[in-house]
């Protein structure tokens, strides 16, 4: 209903003039990050070329290493593992059959035998017939064995979140499902050079891993990337922007709606945000948040997934724990709704600059 109410009203601009959808189809610009002249050449690299440098490394350096998953031999449906099976040979880059629970299954076995284990699920939106086995094998095979077996040199990756046209099977955002699961690390980068030091970051943690990758960056998002080897730290949230007037945070492509938002916000309104990107779903940094509303005062949270019980709802309870006394306003949450992810009405249910706008006004004018 929230769904249909919000398009009724969208649709058209004062009941009069129609709003066409290719207005609202580009729901973001993005933004390129930046290394100092310290980190030594770079390259131009787009999202999944920093993927497919890191597993590169990853293979290079440590012969345990094993990538697979369905198509990986021949360069994935998104060509991260395009050119490894060649330069690394098939006993270290494999086709599996098209099972999600065999995957994870034979990934976490492939740990316990010591090996590093790189599993990729074709789509993210497809990973939950794997769910009992990352969740009630992997999450806990540490801690039921007392420390005998450990499958922690596992990492999963998939591809996540909305695309322009994925429609309900090829659009979803699952990271709140395993928020849930102590035991599990789970990271979104939002560009090249964050993926690459992140995925390796991941692959060499002593904790099973997911990773998700935002696919509507893989080739939209391009950046100088440092062509060394490099990782950088999980559970650590960057400020982006700084501010004094309102906490911004968000994770993968969102960071990138938000940055839109940060300069709507200082345009418009002479409002100053500070935007954070949480980057680790789990363990996150509620450190980093909580010392930024408490300068602030006020708090938005937006992610593509359904409002009810995403990552956000953590976010803003924990936040209200911690910093009561300090906010100025409820916390905000702009997301997805309720609602199955659409197929033609995917502009208006992206959390897009103009609905994270209002809530900004709402914030300010409490």
């Amino acid at each position: 209903m929230a769904l249909r109410t919000f398009i009724k009203r969208n649709l058209f601009l004062n009941n009069k003039c129609p709003l066409r959808i290719s207005q609202r189809l580009s729901h973001f610009t993005f933004v390129p990050d930046t290394v100092s002249a310290s980190e030594g050449e770079t390259q131009r690299m787009n999202l999944f070329q920093a993927i497919n440098n890191s597993l590169d490394i990853a293979l290079t350096q440590d012969p345990t290493a094993v990538i697979f998953g369905e198509d990986v031999a021949f360069g994935g449906v998104f060509r991260c593992t395009v050119g490894l099976q060649e330069k690394h040979g098939k006993s270290r880059v494999f086709n599996t059959p098209l099972c999600e629970q065999g995957i994870a299954g034979f990934g976490i076995g492939a740990a316990t035998a010591g090996a590093t284990a790189i599993a990729e699920i074709q789509f993210a939106d497809y990973i939950l017939p794997a769910f009992d086995q990352i969740c009630n094998e992997a999450a806990k095979y540490r801690y039921r064995s007392g420390g005998i077996y450990d499958c922690g040199s596992l990492t999963i990756r998939a591809p996540c979140s909305a695309v322009g046209h994925g429609a309900v099977y090829h659009s979803q955002s699952p990271e709140a499902f395993f928020a849930h699961c102590p035991g599990l690390k789970v990271v979104v980068p939002r560009g090249p050079i964050k993926a690459k030091g992140l995925l390796l970051s991941c692959i060499r943690d002593k904790n099973p891993c997911l990773f998700f990758e935002p696919k509507i960056l893989y080739r939209s998002a391009v950046e100088q990337v440092p062509v060394k080897e490099y990782t950088m730290p999980l559970s650590k949230a960057d400020i982006l922007v700084e501010g004094d007037d309102i906490t911004l945070v968000g994770w993968g492509t969102q960071v990138h709606v938000l940055r839109e938002v940060c300069q709507l916000a200082k345009d418009q309104l002479n409002v100053s945000c500070e935007l954070i990107d949480l980057v680790t779903i789990l363990p996150w940094d509620k450190e980093t948040i909580a010392q930024s509303v408490k300068k602030t005062g006020r708090l938005l949270i937006a992610h593509e997934a359904p409002l009810t019980s995403g990552f956000g709802a953590e976010i803003a309870a924990s936040i209200q724990h911690e910093c009561f006394l300090n906010l100025e306003a409820p916390i905000e949450r702009v997301t997805g709704f309720d609602t199955p992810f659409p197929h033609m009405f995917e502009p208006f249910y992206m959390p897009d600059k103009w609905r994270c706008f209002e809530a900004v006004k709402k914030l300010v004018n409490y």
